[in-house]
Parts: structure tokens; C-alpha cells; sequence
């Protein structure tokens, strides 16, 4: 027979769970590893009783430091990183990202918002510009790119080559205007190309070959009315085709299948062009004494301006030499003393045109055409209404 238990000590143990043994336990606890590699499994690789990881320090490569706790040697030139290391915790570049533009050499780092050179602008906030000054920046002439990138001044002026090109111009218009107006049509028809070509790359608009094509053919047909008509009706024809033009002009740009901004944008910069080179043909209209006086203010107004001097001297001596060449040209022809003021405004005129030409940092190729048409464009009205006030 079984022994038979004690009745209480049954009770006692008739409600305790069965006794397991250890694996049992732990049967679902992951494997228990070396105690020293758990703790160290994140932790970069240490070298030997320093306590610093290889290849911490900045100029260090790993691996070349010696034994542990020794010093580098004295006057040892530390290790050069490696370009991984230099960038390894700069964000990845894509190729959607712009680069940095070039300094270019002995010019200043752009500065902040402060004015403190070399500090990086915020993303998203404008550079610190310079004012715009009568002399503008003639330093990045050439480089306009640059410059905007360096916050200079927007105003870029044309430059010396520039004014050569229009004080030659305009010499050939007041030496073809004694000849008839027959003569004065090469150099004017030149005038009008530049005015018209050069009008659309101020503007930012390029190629712009139709646009340009256009206001130049109306310049043309401006010529040809003023010669077709009296010498009394030569403002009427101008006007008349002019207003033609701007017909046209907006008929063609409803026309265009582009978005209703550039449309915009492409209306008013035809119009203009169109306009700028129509208005030169006041040079037909104009008596011949009358352009020759402005022609040459114009030429002597330019390449004074461009002379090396400051900028607030620099606008009245040229406008001093306007007036002094109209006086001097006004004596060889019917103009006479009247040429003094004919001469002063054809160079007010011709200073607005060039600082026109010289703003929002503008190319070679703007200097080569508008900054050399737009100071004689600008005066052609001026020499035709003064013209007729003391001619």
C-alpha cells in the first residue's frame, strides 16, 4: 500500500505550482553574450588604455596614434583626414543643389546682413547690396554675374569701349547730316538695329530675334514715311507709325500660345523697342545744323563721362562739354549761340540713356548695343524739337 500522506501537509501543497527547473525559466530570454561586448557593442572602437576612439581627433588618421597613453612626437605634423572624413557630417550634395560661386581673386567675400565679410547668408534672405551711386560699379564691368553674387551695385556703367563706339556714331551722324538725309540713313539705320537689339537683353529677353526683327522693320518704315512726307508733317508720320507698331505688336502677343506673364512681359519690351527705335528717325526730321549740334553734345558727353573721374564731377564737366561742343558747332552752322542749349539737353539726354544702359547688372553684349545707342536714342527727340526753338 502507498503511505498514506498527513492530511494538512496535502492541503498545503495541493494549490502550489508544479517546480521547474532552470532552463525552463529562461527559455525565452534571448542568449546571454560576452557581459563586455554587450556594453561596448555601440561604442566605437577603443584604443588601448586611452579611452579615446581611433581617429577622434581632427587631423588624425586612424590607426596612428602609438602605443597607449604615448604623446605624439614633438613637432610632428599631424596626419592629413581624408576628404570621407572631412564631409562625413555634411548632408549628401545633389546635382539639383547650386555651387557656391568663386570668389574671384583679391575681392572681398560677400559680407551678412551686418556688413562682416564672409558670413553666410541665411536661406531664403537677400543679400546686403550696395547703394546705387552716380558712378556705379565699374569694377565688375565684365562680369556681371559676379557681382551680383557679391551684393555689389546693380549699376554697371558701359565703360570706355562703349563710349568710343557712340562718341564714333555719333561723329558719323553730324558729319552725314550736311550731305541730305539720303547720307544720314546708313549710320541711322545702324542706330535703330543697336537701339532695337539691345533694348531686349536689358530686359533679360534672349533670343528674341521676332521681337527685334519687328521694331526694326518699324523703324524702317519710320524712315521711309519721314522721307515720304514734308519736312513740317515728319513728327506726324513718327507718331503715326508708331501707333501702327503698337497695333501690330499686340496683335502678334495675343497671338502667342505663352503664359499670360510673359505675354505681358514680351508686350511691354516690343513696345518699347519698337518705340526707341522709331523715335530715332527725329534725326530725319530734324534740320541738318540741328543734328550735327546734337550728334556731337552727345559724342563729347559720353567720353567725358567715361573719363576717370568722380562720379558727382564727372556728370557736370559732361554736361559742361555738351554745352561748350553745341556752342562750338552751333558757330559753323545756322544754329549759332542757340547750340549752347540744344547742346545741353541732347547731353541731359544722353547721360539718362547711358545710366538706363548701365542698370540691373548688365552684360558685355548690353554694352556693346544698348550702351551705345540709347544715349543718341534718347536725345533724337530732344534735337528735333530744340532744333526747331533755335534753328
Amino acid at each position: 500500500m502507498p503511505p498514506v500522506q498527513d492530511g494538512a501537509a496535502a492541503a498545503e501543497t495541493a494549490y502550489l505550482p508544479p517546480v521547474r527547473d532552470t532552463a525552463a525559466e529562461t527559455s525565452y530570454l534571448p542568449p546571454v553574450r560576452d557581459t563586455a561586448a554587450a556594453e561596448t557593442a555601440y561604442l566605437p572602437p577603443v584604443r588601448g588604455g586611452v579611452g579615446v576612439p581611433d581617429g577622434w581627433y581632427r587631423g588624425e588618421a586612424p590607426g596612428a596614434a602609438g602605443p597607449a597613453g604615448a604623446a605624439p612626437a614633438a613637432g610632428a605634423a599631424p596626419a592629413a583626414e581624408s576628404p570621407a572624413e572631412a564631409t562625413a557630417y555634411l548632408p549628401p550634395q545633389t546635382a539639383a543643389d547650386p555651387a557656391p560661386p568663386a570668389a574671384a581673386s583679391g575681392t572681398a567675400q560677400p559680407g551678412g546682413p551686418a556688413g562682416r565679410p564672409g558670413e553666410p547668408q541665411a536661406p531664403g534672405e537677400e543679400p546686403a547690396y550696395s547703394p546705387p551711386t552716380l558712378g556705379g560699379n565699374t569694377m565688375r564691368a565684365v562680369d556681371p554675374a559676379q557681382a551680383r553674387a557679391e551684393g555689389l551695385s546693380p549699376i554697371i556703367d558701359p565703360g570706355p569701349q562703349s563710349a568710343l563706339l557712340t562718341a564714333a556714331l555719333g561723329l558719323l551722324l553730324a558729319a552725314a547730316a550736311p550731305f541730305g538725309d539720303l547720307a544720314l540713313l546708313l549710320p541711322l539705320a545702324a542706330l535703330q538695329g543697336l537701339t532695337a537689339a539691345g533694348w531686349f537683353r536689358l530686359n533679360g529677353m534672349w533670343p528674341a530675334r521676332q521681337g527685334i526683327a519687328l521694331a526694326f522693320l518699324g523703324a524702317l518704315v519710320a524712315d521711309a514715311a519721314v522721307l515720304a512726307v514734308d519736312a513740317v508733317h515728319g513728327p506726324g508720320a513718327i507718331i503715326g507709325t508708331l501707333g501702327v507698331w503698337v497695333l501690330l505688336t499686340l496683335v502678334l502677343q495675343l497671338r502667342s500660345a505663352a503664359d499670360p506673364d510673359e505675354r505681358m512681359y514680351g508686350l511691354m519690351a516690343s513696345v518699347a523697342s519698337a518705340a526707341l527705335a522709331i523715335m530715332c528717325a527725329g534725326f530725319l526730321a530734324a534740320g541738318s545744323a540741328a543734328v550735327s549740334v546734337g550728334a556731337v553734345a552727345v559724342a563729347v558727353a559720353v567720353f567725358v563721362r567715361a573719363l576717370p573721374l568722380p562720379p558727382a564731377p564727372s556728370v557736370g564737366v559732361s554736361l559742361a562739354a555738351a554745352a561748350g561742343s553745341g556752342v562750338a558747332v552751333g558757330a559753323l552752322t545756322s544754329i549759332g549761340a542757340g547750340g549752347a542749349l540744344l547742346g545741353l539737353a541732347a547731353g541731359v539726354c544722353a547721360l539718362v540713356g547711358l545710366r538706363v544702359a548701365a542698370y540691373d547688372y548688365p552684360s558685355k553684349f548690353v554694352h556693346m548695343t544698348a550702351g551705345v545707342a540709347l544715349p543718341l536714342a534718347a536725345a533724337a527727340p530732344a534735337v528735333y524739337l530744340l532744333g526747331r526753338v533755335v534753328g
